[in-house]
This record gives structure tokens, sequence and C-alpha cells, in this order.
């Protein structure tokens, strides 16, 4: 069995400033998050960008350059920037940054979906901005348009740039649709799964669903995949331990969770990557350094990004 590659999805665009004073959003805090993570055991971070007054996702190419260079002379982890930005910008913004700079690895949703992010709005609180619950309150008619012409542009814009993917399946459906896109030879094994479990119009987060991804992929893909899942909420850790216990990978972070324990707010993208890795040790695995995880994905290395 090889080793474990911990992500680390540092602020990405769900979670806003009000749920979490820890949720990064400048510059300055998302690098210095990210290079925590790093230092913790993330082999790879997940990188969103967010305004820096106000928290609300942003997503130029701009907007990326002062932590992407924080992050590459600070450390060797393995950067992943993401494509799905956000579910209400067009799929031509969202690719941009990864065109620019060229990761390693870029994010690529795998499919159209009801997006219900309206749950958060229960808890009472107070706003510190009116875009907050406004974007919560949006998502009761809300699809995140991901259609095969979409997925098509983003591979035909970043193939180019050798840059790899990690495919973010929300559901069975997803899959279906990347065995396609494989078939048809515009992307490549070994391929990078990310199952996502728990959000509102996705595969809910209990145990059998994880199976039945795992049993799906396997089908469709035979050997030719490394398996990684993240689990939204309270189901993170639960469902990360499952999936390590079944040969995969990890991811973490206050993007997909702002909780460490119950009632208690994860201090830091770090604290998650620790509790993560005590669980993966726990069960008698090894964790991947940067290199080493690309090397299992068979990425084209640091020395080849844009940034």
């Amino acid at each position: 069995m090889s080793k474990v590659i911990i992500s680390c999805a540092i602020t990405g665009s769900i979670h806003t400033p009000s749920m979490s004073p820890h949720l990064p959003v400048t510059a300055a805090e998302i690098a210095q998050s990210a290079l925590e993570a790093a230092e913790a055991g993330a082999a790879i971070v997940h990188l969103h960008a967010r305004d820096p007054e106000t928290g609300k996702p942003v997503h130029t190419p701009e907007d990326f350059e002062p932590f992407l260079k924080v992050i590459k002379q600070g450390s060797d982890v393995v950067v992943n920037i993401t494509t799905g930005a956000s579910p209400y910008m067009p799929v031509d913004y969202r690719v941009k940054p990864a065109e620019v700079w060229k990761p390693e690895v870029a994010s690529l949703n795998m499919g159209s979906m009801n997006f219900g992010l309206f749950p958060m709005l229960k808890k009472d609180r107070t706003w510190k901005h009116a875009w907050e619950p406004e974007m919560l309150e949006a998502s009761h008619d809300l699809v995140f348009r991901n259609s095969f012409q979409d997925i098509r542009y983003a591979l035909d814009t970043l193939n180019a740039t050798g840059t790899r993917y990690e495919f973010e399946c929300y559901d069975t459906s997803h899959l279906h649709n990347l065995h396609y896109f494989w078939t048809e030879g515009l992307v490549q094994a070994p391929l990078f799964i990310q199952t996502c479990f728990g959000l509102l119009g996705g595969i809910g987060a209990h145990p059998e669903e994880v199976l039945h991804m795992k049993r799906t992929a396997d089908r469709l893909f035979g050997d030719n995949y490394r398996w990684s899942v993240l689990g939204a909420g309270r189901s993170q850790m639960q469902v990360a331990a499952q999936a390590a216990a079944m040969g995969g990978h990890v991811r973490v972070g206050l993007e997909d969770n702002l909780w460490l324990d119950r009632g208690v707010l994860a201090p830091s993208n770090a604290a998650q990557v620790i509790r993560v890795r005590q669980i993966l040790e726990g069960l008698g695995l090894e964790i991947a350094t940067p290199d080493e995880a690309r090397d299992i994905l068979k990425l084209k290395g640091g020395d080849k990004v844009g940034f």
C-alpha cells in the first residue's frame, strides 16, 4: 500500500468570515495557513482567493499571485488551484487562474448539481457583511453548472499546460462523466479522483455511500486511478478514517469543515491536518511527502509551474 496523501483545502468559497475568525481571508493569511498545513503534513494545498476586505470569493489571476509566490518560496508543497471557484461564476472565469499560473494540480468538477448552502442560515449569528446571508439564501435556487461543454473547455484550456487534475465527484454520475472523458482520451491515468460527501445536492456521507462510490470507481477505472475523499462538516474525520482504512487518500481543511471537535472551532488548517494525521498513523499508515505525492500522481514538478 502506498503512502497516504493529505490534501488541505485552505479557505474555499462556501464558508464566510462571520462563521469563524480562523478562516483565512487575506493573501498573507492564506499563505501562512497553507505553509502551516504543509509543515503539519499536507502534501497538497488546495487554494481559493478572497477579497481581503470583505472575505467574498474572488477569482482573477491577480488575486492568486501574492500567496502563490509566498507558498512556493516557503515550501515544496504541491499547489492545487481551484477551477470550481464559486458556483456563481462562469467556467471561463473559473479556469483563468489555473490557465495563467499552470499549477501541478487544478481541481475540476465533473458534473452539474444542486448546491444547497442555505442550511447554514439556521445558526443564529451576527453577520459582518451583507453578502454572506445573501449568498447562502440564493443557493435555494442554485445549480452549479458543469456541463460536458464546460468540462471540455477546462480540459482544452489546461491540458496544454501539463497541469493534472483533482477530479471532484459529488455523485455517482460524476464518476461516469469522468469515465467518458477518459475513454475519449482527454484525460490520462492515473486519475486523481476526489469523491466528495455530505454537501446538500450531492451524495451523503453514510459509510455505505462511501463504499458505493469506491466500488463504482473500481469498476469503471480499475487500477487507473488514485482515490481520495473529503467529508463536509461533521463527517470530515469519519469519512477520512473509513477511506484511509480502505487504501484511500484524504482531504481536510477549513473549506470543507470549520470544526475540530463538537462545539470547538478549528483554530487553523494545520490543526485539522494534525488531527487526520493522528488518525492515519493510528491505523499504521505512513504520510506522503510532497515529492512522494508527485510520484504517486505523476505530476510535472514544482519547477514547471508558472509562479
